[in-house]
């Protein structure tokens, strides 16, 4: 017995060793060293004065730990200044904080009258047409191809592509497809398709031409300006018999997580499919770095799921702002600046104090690693992965800790004491909720299961679905623009903040069953001929 304890011990001794990094092995793709991967300091040196002029750092260890205190320093003395004129936290005698729930905003009358009347001027739409037209307006379908790049060598192969992305999509199969498409595509073309001419890029790539086209309309600028995202998971159901699935204890069931980065104007910008059992602030940073739209937000949302300490350092290092909604927010420890500073209201919030001169000490190797990420040297998640792990050893992983400490505790702060931030926080990460439901509901063949074993193709599924979502929210646009104008010419009083109220997110208007026939012949209206809405 003793024997097999002490093995026990060894092995679970070296697992959580290769997760920090701590021990590394020699040729091995997920618990290599990734230090050698990193950019050395000889090529991030000539980088450093100019990357930190761009997000106001100073340039060296001593200025950059300077200013992070002042930060943290000037944070708590304002919100304990504005304690007694703060209406909605209450410290109670046990010194626990207690946030007075915001009151509902309900829709006003306009708005309700224009929801109504949109929704019943909507025209029938069916997903083939809607792919179709989104094509015409924005020719995504270049992006399909033969693998090797060579001319496509299929009969009407924008026909054989929307088809394709539909089928896939919908998560209908290719069998099931062709058996509703009266003989003009058969299952083996289908799937031939999918597998030679589509990859998970090239979905990419199409989705940036539909995000990039999307952008330039007029009523997405009324839901947001760009320059926000969020992000959050949800699951899909897999087989057990599945080297990616994994039973979910929050979900029940066993599945994989598509984790979506949504913007502020509802579109979808990049999505991963990971394993139910990965912390998913590890992919928060590389969806937006990946994300190479005209849409590039700097503030992020998310939800407890979405944050850890070396996640809030890594972000406020590469400039990204992130602001999540927090489970058992007051569990966390905040950290004083130092063991003197006394402060008359929050006192009681401080559990311990930073340690400045780990983040000096490292001020460098933090800097490589960030540069190293912006030169793609290294992958941000690959990182996280590293420096999500606990580590007595790991030195960079303790100055990532230390300085996420400062970050995520001026984080806390303004967010107990902002009731504004934390309703934007909370719209922000219901509209991602809101895409998850959106997406799923196209999804709608297989009984919602996704049927490949490999992981290339799970993530394809992710990526064929974001493509019909979002050509759905493009055409929708077009179709509410087309409605307001009719509404504006027939006398209706049009406010901005009643549009803003609206959402792309309809589907009322949809059918997705029946034969799946498509008219290349048959052209919408151009843009130019829609033109953009206008509000006085």
């Amino acid at each position: 017995m003793s024997v097999v304890l002490s093995e026990v011990c060894v092995f679970s001794y070296l697992e959580a060793e290769l997760r920090s990094a701590d021990i590394c092995v020699i040729g091995s793709e997920d618990y290599a060293d990734y230090r050698e991967q990193l950019a050395s300091w000889s090529e991030c040196q000539p980088l450093v004065a100019k990357y930190c002029e761009n997000l106001g750092f100073p340039d060296t260890a001593s200025g950059f730990v300077a200013q992070l205190k002042s930060w943290l320093i000037d944070t708590a003395t304002s919100v304990d200044a504005g304690y007694s004129d703060n209406r909605q936290i209450v410290i109670n005698a046990s010194g626990e904080p207690v946030l007075k729930r915001p009151s509902r905003i309900e829709l006003s009358p306009s708005a309700q009258i224009l929801s109504q009347a949109v929704e019943e001027r909507f025209p029938e739409r069916n997903l083939v047409d809607i792919l179709r037209n989104v094509d015409y307006w924005t020719n995504f379908t270049r992006h399909f191809g033969p693998m090797s790049g060579s001319d496509p060598k299929l009969e009407h192969a924008t026909e054989r592509y929307l088809l394709t992305t539909f089928t896939y999509g919908c998560n209908l199969g290719a069998t099931q497809a062709a058996r509703h498409m009266r003989g003009v595509v058969t299952a083996k073309e289908l799937s031939f398709v999918n597998r030679r001419h589509v990859s998970g890029d090239k979905l990419q790539k199409a989705l940036t031409d539909i995000i990039n086209r999307y952008n330039v309309l007029n009523i997405p600028k009324i839901w947001g300006d760009g320059t926000t995202a969020a992000a959050d998971g949800t699951k899909y159901e897999l087989y057990e018999e599945n080297l990616l699935s994994e039973y979910h204890i929050r979900y029940g069931g066993y599945g994989g997580i598509a984790y979506h980065h949504v913007a502020d104007s509802y579109v979808a910008l990049f999505s991963h499919f990971i394993p139910c059992g990965t912390w998913e602030a590890v992919y928060i940073i590389e969806g937006l770095l990946k994300n190479f739209s005209d849409i590039q937000p700097d503030t992020i949302y998310a939800d407890t799921q979405g944050q850890s300490t070396p996640v809030f350092a890594l972000s406020y290092l590469l400039g990204i702002k992130l602001m999540p909604r927090i489970r058992n927010w007051k569990d966390l420890n905040f950290y004083r600046p130092d063991k003197n500073t006394v402060y008359k209201h929050i006192d009681s919030l401080f559990k311990d104090t930073i340690d400045w001169g780990i983040i000096e000490t490292h001020w460098q190797d933090l800097l490589q690693v960030v540069l190293s990420i912006q030169t793609g040297k290294i992958s941000s998640a690959l990182l996280l992965r590293k420096l999500g792990n606990y580590s007595r050893k790991n030195r960079l992983y303790q100055a990532f800790q230390e300085l996420g400490r400062v970050v995520r505790t001026v984080f806390l702060l303004l967010y107990i004491f902002d009731i504004q931030m934390r309703s934007l926080i909370t719209a922000a990460t219901n509209k991602v909720e809101s895409y998850h439901g959106f997406s799923k509901w196209f999804g709608f063949g297989g009984f919602g299961i996704i049927a490949h074993n490999d992981p290339i193709e799970q993530e394809k599924m992710i990526k064929y679905n974001d493509l019909i979502a979002n050509a759905v929210i493009f055409h929708n646009v077009v179709d509410l623009t087309d409605i307001l104008r009719d509404l504006k010419r027939d006398g209706y009083l049009i406010l901005r903040e009643d549009v803003a109220a609206l959402s792309p997110y309809m589907t009322s208007h949809i059918k997705r069953f029946g034969d799946y026939l498509i008219d290349l012949d048959t052209v919408p209206q151009t843009l130019d001929e829609i033109g953009a809405f206008v509000l006085i």
